[in-house]
């Protein structure tokens, strides 16, 4: 019988560690059972904390457990939450055995979000590693796969799916050489509100690749973002909000600002909003990305519903000292959780967009789960993409009179500040993704729709993740669920819409021939 290591990265925050422990729990005593019957001992290799969870919950910890792990011995990163990658990629760096990441097949922390965030992670490291998911651990495809890597150290997924681009197919060459020579003649900027959120190092661009692209980093300070925001005076504030209200937006307003959403909450959001654009107008950055969970979280409401409003044409003016509007009428490109791949991929497709005419508003989302329509109004795999922040209010049915905004869990938010909820619209869809491998920059994209379903099938996958957050019940065109899975290489993906699919199909090509054209190596994905 041989013996495997277990390891369990979890939150650095111990309010989600503690909330989320028992889903973990569960899914290890379900796969320490599978491990036993098929003739091997899991072993775990660090305890349940006196906190009362099992989590790896530091990037020291997670060395000092690497250390007393044999480096030869096969280990399995099991993954029932969302985690920090950082807490266990210096081991993973150095482990010399083999290496299964494993996600639990649920929506509810989740898992799925944190293992892709990993993969993306070990990915950009050089560190090979095989990956797995399952509902159960008991489906075929689980235990083929678990037998796979235990006899061979390695796993082989099916990624025939994948294609290089070939840029003849896009039928915009000299707009798109048009937009390259521009983006190098003039360059831009990436507003960096402290780099390195949440342990994703994935998300983290060397300065060297952007450069001979003409993509230049702007290095900035959350703390110059609160500052920025306790000057804005709280009538500028108010008149956002009126604005939002105006619009049709609803609040679901309560009195205790520790559990509810309060409206002092949602005026200092709207206080970050202005404060943001004006930071971005000074800097010349054309698109910015806000950290917004460690430090800001403790001094400002979470910036979830200043992302939404920047990301979308239609948005409360902000203006200068001298009175003009700071690009009125226009999206400021913002990536949330400061994922400079998707900073990087939200500009091209703003440049590509617009020049086409095509709906410029567009936005990451996490890969948050998927399952069969359960109302039985289709018979596709419909996947969940969600996201908590920079989901544009023009991807919502209904636009700002379809969203609503509920306040942030307070395990993770415990300043509180609203979400910009909504059903993502039907339509077509270009996805993608930019991200690090062999230190080259790659981009994968493909097709989709935005479908909407029945009401009370939307509801209960709502239900089953994190209710309060914006949501895209998505199809993907060519790409199965186990496809996408073993070869995503990130927890996020970009998704924009366009009007027609022969439109997304044309967007499509030619934001893959902006991005070949500027020197990232690019694939389709599931496109004949």
């Amino acid at each position: 019988m041989s013996r495997i290591a277990l390891v369990a990265s979890g939150d650095l925050r111990e309010s989600a560690n503690t909330v989320c422990w028992p889903a973990q729990a569960a899914m290890e005593e379900k796969l320490g059972r599978v491990i036993r019957r098929i003739g091997h001992e899991l072993w775990r290799a660090h305890p349940v904390k006196p906190a009362g969870h099992g989590f790896i919950s530091s990037q020291r910890e997670g060395m000092d457990v690497f250390a007393e792990i044999d480096p030869d011995m096969p280990i399995i990163v099991a993954e029932a939450v969302w985690q920090y990658s950082h807490h266990v990629l210096p081991g993973l760096t150095s482990h010399r055995g083999p290496i299964l990441t494993l996600a639990n097949w649920s929506g509810q922390w989740p898992g799925l979000v944190g293992t892709l965030n990993l993969n993306g992670c070990l990915t950009k490291a050089g560190v090979t590693y095989s990956t797995l998911w399952s509902e159960d651990f008991e489906d075929d495809f689980f235990l083929s796969g678990l037998r796979q890597w235990l006899a061979d150290g390695m796993i082989r997924h099916d990624t025939s799916h994948v294609a290089a681009f070939d840029p003849g197919t896009c039928a915009d060459l000299e707009l798109v050489n048009r937009i390259a020579g521009e983006i190098r003649r003039k360059k831009i900027i990436l507003g960096i509100f402290d780099e390195g959120c949440m342990g994703m190092y994935n998300a983290i661009i060397p300065d060297e690749l952007l450069m001979p692209m003409g993509v230049f980093k702007e290095r900035l300070s959350q703390s110059a973002l609160y500052h920025a925001t306790r000057q804005v005076r709280d009538d500028e504030g108010r008149a956002v909000y009126q604005w939002l209200r105006a619009k049709g937006m609803t609040f679901h307003l309560g009195s205790d600002p520790a559990t509810e959403l309060t409206e002092v909450q949602i005026i200092d959001q709207c206080r970050m909003y202005i404060a943001a654009v004006r930071m971005a107008d000074e800097f010349g950055c054309e698109a910015i990305g806000i950290q917004y969970q460690q430090g800001l979280k403790d001094l400002l409401p979470a910036s979830d519903l200043v992302e939404g409003m920047l990301n979308n044409d239609d948005r409360p003016d902000v203006c200068r000292a001298d009175g003009t509007p700071i690009r009125a009428g226009r999206a400021i490109v913002h990536f949330n959780e400061v994922d400079e791949c998707a900073g990087l991929d939200g500009i091209l497709t703003n440049r590509v967009h617009r020049a086409l005419g095509q709906p410029v508003e567009n936005t990451l989302h996490d890969i948050r789960w998927g399952d069969i329509d359960r109302s039985g109004s289709r018979d596709d795999f419909v996947w969940v993409f969600e996201i908590s922040g920079a989901a544009p209010p023009a991807h919502h049915l209904n636009g700002w009179a379809g969203s609503e905004s509920y306040r942030q869990p307070p395990m993770y938010f415990p300043a509180g500040g609203g979400s910009l909820k909504g059903y993502a619209r039907p339509g077509e869809i270009v996805w993608s993704r930019i991200y690090v491998e062999d230190a080259r920059l790659k981009m994968d994209l493909g097709r989709g729709a935005a479908i909407e379903l029945p009401r009370e099938e939307a509801e209960r996958r709502s239900q089953a993740t994190s209710p309060e957050w914006p949501i895209m019940h998505t199809v993907l065109q060519g790409v199965s669920r186990d496809r996408m899975m073993a070869h995503h290489k990130a927890n996020h993906i970009q998704v924009a819409y366009a009007h027609s699919a022969a439109d997304a199909d044309r967007a499509m090509r030619a934001k893959a021939a902006l991005a070949q054209a500027l020197g990232i190596e690019v694939s389709l994905c599931g496109v004949k």
